[in-house]
């Protein structure tokens, strides 16, 4: 079992219902997240901000926010989602790197994120194999991290 999972995926999330994610979160990330086991999300719109209210909703893992700047140059949702999970007390840690807000930026957190990890889901939109997300999860792959893919 992972000590660490990095979550990345799109920010266009509105083609599902949230319903439908949450059932995904449990079956797919659900048997990873025990107690001890660490999640570095991004804490973006989209995936990083519903897996994170799931996961702090419906587990005992701890949870780590990364963002390539600051927390308030996110997007209102996820700054929201941010602030309920640190409000609820099962925020572990934030991480703003103060980096630049642009494509560099982001994939400077990503990495951040999968150095510190053991294992990588990822949730690419469907279709699409261009991405932050695939970026990730490439980077991911070569430095012999295991994945998990799930295209939604």
């Amino acid at each position: 079992m992972p000590q660490a999972v990095t979550i990345t995926g799109t920010r266009s999330t509105a083609h599902r219902a949230i319903v439908e994610y949450r059932a995904i979160f449990e079956e797919y990330v659900g048997p990873f997240a025990l107690p001890g086991v660490r999640f570095h999300l991004g804490g973006a719109s989209g995936i990083d901000s519903l897996a994170l209210l799931w996961l702090a909703d419906e587990t005992e893992a701890e949870l780590m926010v990364a963002v390539p700047a600051k927390v308030a140059d996110q997007p209102a949702d996820a700054r929201d989602a941010i602030a309920a999970v640190r409000k609820s007390g099962r925020l572990a840690g934030l991480i703003e790197l103060g980096g630049p807000l642009e494509r560099a930026g982001y994939f400077a957190r990503n990495r951040w994120m999968v150095d510190r990890s053991g294992f990588v889901i990822g949730f690419p939109r469907r279709g699409t194999n261009t991405s932050g997300t695939w970026y990730t999860l490439d980077y991911a792959a070569n430095h012999d991290k295991p994945r998990l893919v799930l295209p939604v």
